[in-house]
């Protein structure tokens, strides 16, 4: 299907086209007093110098209040073996607060506290820089404190609406368990 110029692009068209692009998988977390976790594929590096980093947070989503309150936040990019973590992290009926950890491993990251999820590809602490406004979504721009990239695995991915996997075990080929520590 194709919109011609000067038509309404509804939501659901544009979905449907913009889950032809495949996207990594993280994990955004806040510490503090209420910490909280959800799974993002708005995430994007933007600049070197100086180092930051953007994710895209509905307006209606907890995180989105959670980074107002403490103005920090980690990102943890899963790995091909962690789709389990990525669809709890979704889920809206896991737990609130640090409950909601309980049941993943991960370990505090070491500027700012927010929880990081383990065996992930790399993990990144942040202070929000700026944000601005994306329509339903808050465009957070990430100034980044601290990166860790433990010996890694294959990388999980989001495309057309369905978890994939990078690397030798999406072609087939398997691969062997790799466990990578926090940093």
């Amino acid at each position: 299907m194709t919109i011609q110029a000067g038509k309404s692009v509804d939501a659901q068209s544009l979905r449907r086209a913009c889950g032809a692009f495949a996207t990594g998988v993280t994990v955004v977390t806040v510490g503090g007093g209420v910490p909280h976790g959800m799974t993002a594929n708005s995430f994007a590096s933007v600049s070197l110098e100086p180092p930051l980093l953007l994710v895209c947070i509905d307006r209606k989503a907890i995180m989105h209040g959670c980074l107002d309150g403490t103005r920090s936040f980690g990102v943890s990019v899963l790995a091909a073996d962690q789709e389990a973590v990525a669809r709890y992290f979704a889920d809206r009926r896991r737990p609130l607060g640090a409950a909601q950890f309980d049941s993943v491993d991960w370990c505090p990251g070491p500027v700012t506290g927010a929880p990081l999820i383990s065996g992930a590809l790399a993990h990144f602490e942040c202070d929000v820089w700026r944000s601005y406004d994306g329509g339903d979504h808050t465009i957070y721009l990430g100034s980044v404190l601290s990166v860790g990239q433990p010996e890694g695995a294959d990388a999980l991915v989001f495309l057309r609406g369905r978890f994939d996997r990078t690397g030798p075990a999406a072609r087939g080929t398997g691969v062997s368990e790799v466990s990578t520590p926090c940093p």
